[in-house]
């Protein structure tokens, strides 16, 4: 996938619009809205960086949360700018708008080097909804269109889609950034003609949001590595009893086909022999969505194939995540997509962790290749300390998912071809 890059520019004096995934965490802290991780934002650095010393002309669009069309204060982008200012080490403009006259000014009276961070485009319904009106009144500021995005690249919005067919039509670049450049590297180039032998591990809680990609994947891999909820899928697929575990009763025909095209390829396909069990108890608690808390009590390994009725699936057990460490220690290339349990409460994490240790471990010892597909697995590797100790970390969650599917991404289809 030959896409133009900011490398091929020459951006000097232009005016450059760059679409970034500054959507992080925030919190409100004193009345105030304080960012609770800027990796997103550092991840745009070496990206921004560059266009600094060639001499562009900086404009910058984000969503940030699901403000649902209009102005919402607490989903405001002001507290990024201030955030990039400290990190970039220059002052970064901000404009409480993301078209109109007043972003038009400001622009307009960029000069090189300059940064300005636009107010979130979902503030404006046509943002979602890619409507070419609002697309135009994007790109009305930009010379060159640089997506730098691709944890957004899988939704064809104004900002991400729309605007690049307004610039290209013009005749200007449509270009992906850097760290759209090492997503689509890693994510495509290397698995392509993976270096075996190939390990896939996936996680996570529904079998029907990873078929597609266990489907594509079934044609590269060596070995997959089932854990998380979805195990449990696969367990009921395989006759066993999963207990009050989360399942998708109506998918095991899809499981069972997922292990006979297993068989067929001659690829290993493992889930869990062993689990971590605890007793959910229902309690008169609710959570933000309006729906029961459920506490889970007793925790405790399951080392039969049948999990008890009253019981829930929580994590893979000793046994399994011992297997799975095993398998991963003679890979060569590693893709690891979805956590091995409920992985954000202590107890359940030990699954989770020991595969990280042991993604880390291959990486630095045995010279292997690990991809992690973004999401929870990546939280979960910053989590044990070792983010630094993998090949690549996606910052995609849905937009790893979807283009290791195989599906194009209207983000990045929009881009000019080299």
């Amino acid at each position: 996938m030959a896409k133009l890059t900011v490398n091929d520019l020459n951006v000097r004096g232009k005016r450059v619009f760059v679409r970034v995934d500054y959507n992080v965490p925030m919190a409100e802290q004193d009345g105030q809205m304080v960012i609770n991780d800027e990796t997103r934002i550092r991840a745009t650095l070496p990206t921004l960086e560059l266009l600094i010393k060639g001499g562009a002309r900086i404009i910058l669009a984000a969503h940030l949360g699901r403000p649902k069309g209009k102005p919402e204060p607490t989903m405001s982008l002001r507290p990024v700018a201030a955030k990039l200012a400290d990190l970039v080490g220059r002052p970064v403009a901000f404009v409480d708008d993301c078209v109109g006259e007043k972003v038009e000014q400001t622009a307009g009276a960029l000069k090189d080097g300059d940064i300005l961070l636009l107010e979130n485009t979902r503030f404006y319904a046509e943002e979602e909804a890619n409507d070419p009106a609002f697309a135009e009144k994007l790109a009305k500021v930009a010379d060159i269109y640089v997506n730098d995005a691709f944890g957004a690249a899988h939704r064809a919005h104004a900002s991400t889609e729309g605007i690049a067919r307004f610039v290209a039509k013009r005749g200007g670049q449509c270009a992906a950034g850097l760290l759209m450049e090492r997503e689509l590297k890693f994510l495509g180039d290397e698995l392509e003609n993976p270096a075996r032998p190939f390990v896939v591990i996936l996680g996570g809680a529904k079998v029907s949001d990873k078929i597609k990609v266990i489907d594509r994947l079934l044609e590269k891999a060596n070995t997959i590595l089932i854990g998380g909820a979805m195990a449990y899928t696969f367990k009921l697929a395989d006759g066993l009893k999963v207990g009050q575990s989360l399942v998708e009763p109506d998918k095991t025909d899809v499981a069972k086909a997922a292990v006979a095209k297993a068989k067929e390829k001659g690829v290993q396909f493992l889930i869990p022999s062993d689990n971590v069990v605890a007793r959910p108890v229902k309690t008169d608690k609710l959570n933000k969505k309006g729906k029961p808390i459920i506490e889970l009590h007793d925790p405790k390994v399951n080392a039969e194939p049948n999990i008890p009725d009253d019981l829930e699936g929580v994590d893979i057990g000793p046994a399994t995540a011992k297997t799975f460490c095993n398998v991963i220690a003679g890979a060569k290339t590693i893709l690891w997509n979805g956590p091995m349990g409920i992985f954000e409460d202590k107890r359940f994490a030990e699954g989770t962790f020991a595969v990280a240790k042991a993604v880390a471990a291959a990486t630095r010892d045995g010279g292997a290749k690990s991809i992690i597909g973004g999401g929870d697995s990546v939280k979960a590797l910053n989590n044990a300390g070792l983010g630094d100790q993998v090949t690549f970390m996606s910052t995609g969650g849905g937009a790893s998912l979807e283009f290791l599917e195989g599906a194009e991404l209207p983000g990045v289809a929009a881009l000019t071809d080299k």
